[in-house]
């Protein structure tokens, strides 16, 4: 282990050190660019579509619950799941404990992950990264599914991590969900960040190009940390593969599984590693930020002309070689490489617009017969969420999953097209938001002045102008991401083939530059905006035949909308709250305040016939025998919530022994319980019993139980012990309240208003404190919250003395051998479903 750990920071430095080396001559290149942009400006395409500036607040993707299987007690356990705005997979042991508030049980990034659903494609790729150790789908009792209908996250390096649920139906949407949590993580770094991004990821490609790496890279996945924990592991995974896995011991799939816990330990301790380095770095840098800003600013004129200079001279050397190259290797393929992305992308893109246009239709449909503004709300919160509703996106993204790159995989360098298809399927979202989005902008404009059979025709003409404006902005997405899914699979393979006769003569050129100058203007930077440049010409006339030939529903760039709106892009870029305002409306009707809602969920439910919502903490698995469940982890509030409550029926409960928190004392405290035994030989008082001013007799119940008969003197004895502890107690208690007036007599005579003050603020403050812990949204520690805590006061055990009661109060018949009980209520009456006091009387 101690050797593992240092072989692990042994190659993370290395690691990191070349390329934090990169990461800060990039940096400053990036800033250079980010400042002359700013300062030379730069038109973008104008959209027709509006953008929603945060469409996921205050919104959830999906909770439910399943099955999950854990690692360290070979077990099945249910699981409830919950995904947030972040993508991120939240794992509570019920849905109780994550409507509480408790911490969960694990949080699952997704990124680098995949999605499968299947126990061989599973053991296929587990094959592949354990070549020398054999898997079979029937030879792997750890991986026993209890169902036909698993649900694995597979990582390369990471844990994995195995799921289950009992109906297809339920596979197929959490199997969308998952590939919609991998496409989210997966997705990029953020761009927002016009320095540090772009550093980045050029320092990650010219460090992977010095290691011999040009094309893609599928594990460019997550947040910088987890993509330097993903370069680190590039290296450092096969170097443990075969230092380790000769020397497992036991059966394949024992094997199997500690090295998948080895491996997921080891990427655990270098992805540590990797952030805390990475922050170091990136602070350097931000540091040394304002310093080169401050000369770039001053020297920009000259910096520009001294880059135009030098690239002169490196394009006058390189273009020879780089025309020769793209007319025999590149210009041939380039058609066939642009149709094998134009296909599946455009089927892809007409996907989303059928799927919009069936919902801007069914609204349109419901609005006819009721357009109220409550109404239309409703229509209208129930498609603002659409394009983050994974599972009807996933006919859309289904459609790029055709995408096949086979035969440019080994020519150009590409691992696999996954990236081009998350890609895609993200700039399919977007688009899909970014027209409802316009749509409900529209239509909320509208909604005043509007009434009836207008307001109809309104939404109509709304939706007409949606569709043609994602006709318009699909076309201009789709043609962007053509041009560049063309650079990165084309660049890298020139660079490659170039970089062996070019790059030796490119030092050379560094003389021209001034040592001032050296840290913004990078002589390999410029190389590679030469063939960029160079390649960049046959591209755009590549897309721009697509387009002449109406192929794929593609407009030219010069084309103007004729109705194109000139003030849409004043209304608003925050999401309408459709929901708030119909909770408005209803409140202003029902004439109170509208309670704030929870987040809410994009996803509904999956609501089975006969089945229950959801499955709760510590249920049996169904279809498994011989798995053990236990209630591990679950607290008594769970388990009282779980079990089924009938107010009529009342099912005594045992009381544990040594418990002060049981349910049957805290009852008892509620409603106290006063039981008065009467022998042969007592003063029967004619069959009455005193009651103090206020109660009543609410219930009488006899249970006759046969008991033997014990001889007089035996009760005799009983009784004068009973009288004489009896006497004790009232002694006592008559001592302990002369004792108190006395004490507080003192007291008044001392200081009488400050006492008086105080105690009027003692009672005042134990009185809130009382009504705070008696609310019913008040938790205490026992964890049971009993419904008679409300509106209900407690009533102290009354003694029955000797006294001569009148036979005005109550008459009660004792029997031999007969137990009666008594139920007494002290106070007003309470609800069906709470306890009355009772008062038991044997004989």
């Amino acid at each position: 282990a101690d050797y593992i750990y240092i072989l692990n920071c042994t190659r993370t430095s290395a690691v990191m050190s070349e390329f934090g080396r990169f990461y800060e001559q990039q940096y400053a290149v990036a800033l250079f660019n980010s400042v002359r942009y700013e300062i030379e400006g730069g038109g973008n395409t104008q959209t027709q579509l509006l953008h929603r500036k945060d469409p996921l607040k205050n919104k959830s993707i999906f909770s439910g619950g399943l099955f999950q299987y854990l690692e360290e007690s070979k077990k099945w356990r249910s699981r409830f799941l919950y995904v947030g705005d972040s993508y991120n997979i939240s794992l509570y042991e019920s849905k109780a404990a994550h409507d509480r508030g408790l911490h969960s049980k694990g949080v699952i990034n997704c990124a680098g992950y995949r999605a499968l659903t299947s126990m061989e494609e599973y053991l296929g790729l587990l094959n592949n990264s354990l070549s020398d150790t054999k898997a079979k789908a029937a030879s792997a009792p750890f991986l026993k599914c209890p169902s036909q209908f698993p649900l694995i996250l597979w990582h390369p390096y990471a844990r994995h991590h195995y799921f289950c649920v009992m109906t297809e139906k339920e596979q197929k949407k959490w199997h969308a969900i998952f590939q919609d949590c991998v496409r989210h993580s997966n997705n990029g770094l953020s761009e927002e960040c016009k320095v540090a991004t772009p550093a980045f990821t050029d320092a990650l490609r010219l460090y992977r190009q010095a290691k011999g790496h040009y094309g893609t890279w599928d594990m460019m996945c997550g947040n910088q940390a987890q993509i330097l924990a993903n370069l680190v592991m590039e290296t450092l995974h096969p170097e443990l593969k075969n230092l380790i896995v000769p020397r497992l011991k036991g059966k394949l799939q024992q094997r199997q599984r500690d090295w998948m816990l080895i491996s997921d330990a080891v990427y655990r301790q270098v992805l540590s590693q990797t952030k805390t380095q990475h922050e170091a770095l990136a602070q350097v840098c931000e540091v040394e930020r304002p310093r080169l800003d401050s000369a770039l600013r001053t020297d920009m004129d000259q910096i520009v002309t001294s880059k135009e200079h030098v690239s002169g001279k490196i394009r006058a050397f390189v273009l020879p070689r780089v025309e020769q190259l793209v007319r025999s290797k590149v210009q041939p393929y380039i058609h066939s490489i642009l149709e094998a992305l134009m296909e599946p992308t455009s089927r892809g893109f007409s996907e989303v617009r059928d799927i919009l246009f069936r919902e801007l239709v069914e609204v349109s449909k419901n609005t006819m017969n009721d357009s109220s503004s409550e109404k239309v709300g409703e229509h209208m919160d129930k498609i603002s969420m659409l394009a983050f509703h994974p599972v009807k996106m996933q006919s859309c993204y289904e459609k790029m999953e055709a995408l096949n790159l086979e035969g440019l995989q080994q020519r150009c360098d590409v691992s696999s097209p996954s990236v081009f298809i998350q890609r895609a399927q993200i700039l399919m979202r977007q688009q899909m938001d970014n027209a409802v989005h316009t749509f409900e902008q529209l239509v909320h404009q509208s909604l005043d002045g509007h009434s009836g059979e207008d307001f109809c025709k309104t939404i109509q003409r709304c939706q007409d102008r949606v569709l043609k404006k994602y006709d318009y902005d699909s076309s201009t997405v789709r043609k962007k991401f053509f041009r560049e899914a063309l650079l990165q699979i084309i660049i890298p393979y020139m660079l490659k083939q170039l970089s062996p006769s070019c790059s030796p003569e490119l030092p050379k050129y560094k003389e021209l530059i001034f040592e001032d100058f050296s840290r913004f203007i990078l002589v390999e930077n410029i190389f590679e905006e030469v063939v960029l440049q160079s390649v960049s010409k046959d591209i755009m006339m590549a897309v721009k035949e697509a387009v002449v030939q109406r192929r794929h529903n593609l407009y030219r760039d010069s084309m103007v909308l004729t109705n194109s709106d000139p003030n849409l892009h004043l209304l608003g870029e925050d999401t309408i709250d459709w929901a708030g305002q119909i909770r408005g409306v209803k409140g202003e009707r029902q004439g109170g305040e509208v309670a704030n809602r929870k987040r809410r969920q994009i996803v509904s439910m999956i609501q089975l016939d006969g089945m229950p919502l959801l499955y709760e903490s510590c249920q049996e698995v169904p279809g498994v025998d011989g798995i053990p469940e236990e209630n591990e982890g679950q607290t008594e509030q769970d388990l009282e919530t779980e079990k089924p409550v009938n107010p009529i029926q009342h099912v005594p409960i045992e009381k544990e022994p040594g418990s002060p928190d049981s349910i049957s004392e805290i009852r008892d405290l509620i409603n106290p319980v006063l039981e008065v035994i009467e022998k042969d030989g007592s003063q029967q008082t004619n069959g009455m019993l005193p009651l103090e001013e206020g109660d009543e007799v609410k219930l009488i119940t006899t249970v006759t139980e046969f008991v033997p008969r014990e001889s007089p003197i035996k009760v005799d004895e009983e009784l004068d012990t009973a009288q004489i502890k009896q006497s004790s107690e009232e002694e006592r208690c008559v001592s302990a309240i002369e004792s108190a007036i006395q004490q507080i007599e003192i007291a008044i005579q001392e200081d009488p208003i400050e006492n008086l003050s105080e105690g009027a603020i003692d009672s005042d403050g134990e009185f809130a404190q009382t009504s705070t812990n008696s609310s019913p949204f008040h938790h205490d520690d026992s964890g049971f919250q009993s419904p008679a805590n409300e509106n209900v006061e407690e009533v102290e055990p009354q003694p029955i003395t000797d006294e001569v009661v009148d036979t005005d109060q109550v008459m009660l018949t004792l029997v031999e051998g007969v137990k009666s009980s008594i139920d007494l209520d002290a106070k007003a009456p309470c609800d069906a479903s709470e306890k009355k006091s009772e008062v038991e009387i044997e004989s």
